[in-house]
C-alpha cells in the first residue's frame, strides 16, 4: 500500500466513524430520558416497534435517518424528521414502515416530517409495496402550522395518497399506538384495516380540551376516542389490543396471509461477493477531490466477482457504462470517470466532466438496458457538462439532451449514489433527485451544489464586491479575504452530505460497505412492479 492509499484510507475511515457516531445520537430520537417515559407508559418506542415487527435478522433500509438534521434549532430540533421510515420485511414480505416517534415533541409535525412521511409513501407507490402506519402523533407542531398545513406537498397530501394507494390495491396497516389528534386521525381510518392499543391508544378530530372549549361538553379523552370507544361504539377502529406487542403480533398474522405480487422480472442469480477486497474503497477514493483516480477499482469492489462487462470501453470515456451483478441482480451501471489518460497530445485528466461522445454513449446504453429489463444504477461523481468553443460547436447542449431524455424517460428502476462530486447539470444527467431515483444515497465524500466551494465562493465574492462599491463603500484586501472566508463556510456547509439528507435531497448517508445491500433492496423492492414499455419520445441526432 502506498503513502496516499493510507492518507485517503485515514480519511474515508474517520467520515465513517463520524457517520457511525451521528447514527447513534439520531437514533436515540429525544434522548434517554423521553425513552424512559415510554417505557414507564408500558409503550415501545418506534424503533423497539420497528424492531419486533420486522423479521429476526432481516433487513432493514432506513429512509430519511438524518431528516431535520441541523434545522428547527430555535424549536429544540427535530432529530429523524421525528419519524422512523424504511424498507423491511414481515413474514418474508417487503414492505414499507412508518413510525412516528413520539420521544420528539410528542411525535408532533413538522414541516420535514411532512415530507418525509410522504417519501415513505411514494416509495411504497412506485414499488407497489404495503405500508404499516404505527401511529404515536400529537399532529401538526402548531408553531410552523404556515409550513404544514396548506400547500399541494404539506400535511393532507397524505390523505390524498392515501385514497390513490388504495385505488391502486397497495395494502396499507395502521396501528394506533399513542396519540392520534385532529386531522392525523383520517390516515389510519383510510387505510384498509385499523387496530388500536387499549388504555395508551386514543384517536379523535378534537382533544377534551379543544371539545370543552367549542361546545362546553366535559369528557376524558379515554371516553371521547379510546380503544373501548372505537372498538364497540363508533366502529372506527377493528380491533383493540392490551399492550403494542400483542398489537404488533396481529400485524405480523395478517402479513402472513397476504397474496403475493405479480413481477417485473428483473434477472437475479447466486449473488456472490466481489473477489476484489471491499475495503480497498477507502483508500482508491481520494482525500483531495481534484486528484484522478480509476473509477473501475470502485466498481469491482461492488460487483460480484468483480465483474463488469463494459459497454464501448474504448468512446466517451469521461463516463463508464456496462453491465454487471450485484448481490445477484442483473444491472447497468453509468458512472462518472476521474482517471488521467494518454492522449497524442499527452496526459488529460478526466475530472468528472461529462463531454459529448460520453452523452452519447450512455443516452445508447440506457436505451438497451430500458429494453433488455436491466435496473440502472448511477454512481455519480460529476463536475458538469464540457464547456467552450469546441463542446459548443461539437453540440454539448444536443448530446447532453439526448442523455437527459434517455434517462428521464427510464422505466426501468434507477438508483443513485453520489459518492463524490454532483454539481450542476451533471447531478441532472446522472439521474439526481429530480429525475426519480427509486432511492438516492450519498458517501460521506459527497458534494452535492451547483458549483465546487471555491468557484462558487468567488463568484459570489465578485457579486458582494461590486455590490459594495456600487453603494460606494471601499474594502480592504484584508476585509475582502475575511469576506471570502464567511462566504466559503457558509457555502461549504451547504455542501455537506448530512445538510442534503437533513432536506431529504438523498434518502440518506451510507458506508460505501453498506451500498450492495441498497441496490439489492432496492431491486427486490421495484421487482414488484411490472415495468412499462420504454418511449424515448423525440430525441435529435
Amino acid at each position: 500500500m502506498d503513502l496516499e492509499f493510507n492518507k485517503n484510507e485515514d480519511h474515508f475511515k474517520q467520515l465513517c466513524a463520524l457517520l457511525k457516531d451521528k447514527k447513534k445520537k439520531v437514533q436515540l430520537g429525544g434522548g434517554e430520558k423521553k425513552i424512559n417515559e415510554q417505557h414507564e407508559k408500558g409503550k415501545l418506542t418506534a424503533r423497539e416497534r420497528i424492531e419486533y415487527l420486522r423479521d429476526r435478522d432481516s433487513a432493514f433500509l432506513e429512509i430519511g435517518l438524518f431528516a431535520g438534521e441541523g434545522m428547527y434549532a430555535e424549536q429544540g430540533g427535530c432529530p429523524s424528521g421525528g419519524v422512523v421510515a424504511g424498507i423491511g420485511f414481515i413474514k418474508g414480505r417487503q414492505c414499507v414502515i412508518v413510525a412516528n416517534d413520539a420521544t420528539v415533541k410528542a411525535g408532533a409535525w413538522f414541516p420535514i416530517t411532512a415530507k418525509k412521511n410522504l417519501r415513505a409513501q411514494e416509495v411504497a407507490m412506485e414499488n407497489r409495496l404495503p405500508i404499516v402506519y404505527l401511529v404515536d402523533s400529537a399532529g401538526v407542531f402548531l408553531p410552523m402550522q404556515d409550513e404544514i398545513f396548506p400547500d399541494k406537498e404539506h400535511f393532507g397530501r397524505q390523505f390524498r395518497n392515501n385514497a390513490r394507494m388504495s385505488s391502486m390495491g397497495i395494502v396499507q396497516i395502521a396501528a394506533i399506538m399513542g396519540s392520534c389528534v385532529a386531522g392525523g386521525a383520517y390516515l389510519p381510518i383510510m387505510s384498509d384495516e385499523a387496530m388500536i392499543v387499549d388504555k395508551t391508544g386514543s384517536i379523535f378530530l378534537a382533544g377534551s380540551y379543544l371539545v370543552k372549549a367549542a361546545i362546553g361538553e366535559d369528557i376524558d379523552n379515554e371516553t371521547l376516542g379510546g380503544a373501548t370507544t372505537h372498538c364497540e361504539i363508533s366502529g372506527v377502529t377493528d380491533n383493540k389490543f392490551p399492550n403494542d406487542q400483542a398489537c404488533l403480533d396481529y400485524i405480523k398474522n395478517l402479513f402472513d396471509k397476504m397474496g403475493h405480487a405479480e413481477q417485473a422480472g428483473f434477472d437475479r442469480q447466486t449473488p456472490h461477493p466481489p473477489t476484489e477486497k471491499q475495503e480497498d474503497i477507502y483508500g482508491i477514493f481520494p482525500h483531495d477531490r481534484v486528484k484522478p483516480y480509476d473509477m473501475h477499482e470502485i466498481i469491482k469492489r461492488l460487483t460480484d466477482h468483480s465483474d463488469f462487462d463494459e459497454y464501448k470501453p474504448l468512446y466517451g470515456k469521461t463516463l463508464l457504462c456496462g453491465y454487471a451483478r450485484i448481490d445477484g441482480w442483473a444491472v447497468g451501471i453509468i458512472a462518472n470517470q476521474r482517471k488521467t489518460v494518454k492522449t497524442k497530445k499527452g496526459e488529460m485528466q478526466m475530472g468528472g466532466v461529462i463531454y459529448s461522445d460520453s452523452a452519447d454513449k450512455a443516452a445508447r446504453f440506457i436505451m438497451n438496458c430500458n429494453q433488455r429489463k436491466i435496473p440502472l444504477v448511477f454512481l455519480q461523481d460529476v463536475s458538469g457538462f464540457m464547456v467552450g468553443s469546441r463542446a459548443e460547436h461539437g453540440g454539448i447542449i444536443k448530446d447532453g439532451a439526448k442523455m437527459v431524455n434517455a434517462m428521464a424517460n427510464s422505466t426501468v428502476p434507477k438508483f443513485t449514489f453520489i459518492i463524490g462530486n454532483s454539481y450542476g447539470a451533471g447531478n441532472y444527467a446522472m439521474c439526481g433527485k429530480a429525475y426519480d431515483p427509486r432511492l438516492i444515497y450519498a458517501w460521506p465524500t459527497a458534494q452535492m451544489a451547483v458549483m465546487s466551494g471555491s468557484s462558487a465562493a468567488k463568484t459570489l465574492l465578485q457579486i458582494r464586491v461590486s455590490s459594495l462599491k456600487a453603494k460606494g463603500k471601499t474594502i480592504s484586501a484584508e476585509e475582502e479575504k475575511n469576506l471570502l472566508k464567511e462566504i466559503t463556510d457558509r457555502y461549504n456547509d451547504q455542501l455537506s452530505p448530512y445538510y442534503a439528507a437533513s432536506r431529504l435531497w438523498v434518502d440518506g448517508v451510507i458506508d460505501p460497505m453498506e451500498t450492495r445491500q441498497v441496490i439489492s433492496m432496492g431491486i427486490a423492492a421495484a421487482n414488484h412492479v411490472p415495468i412499462e414499455k420504454f418511449n424515448v419520445g423525440v430525441i435529435q441526432t
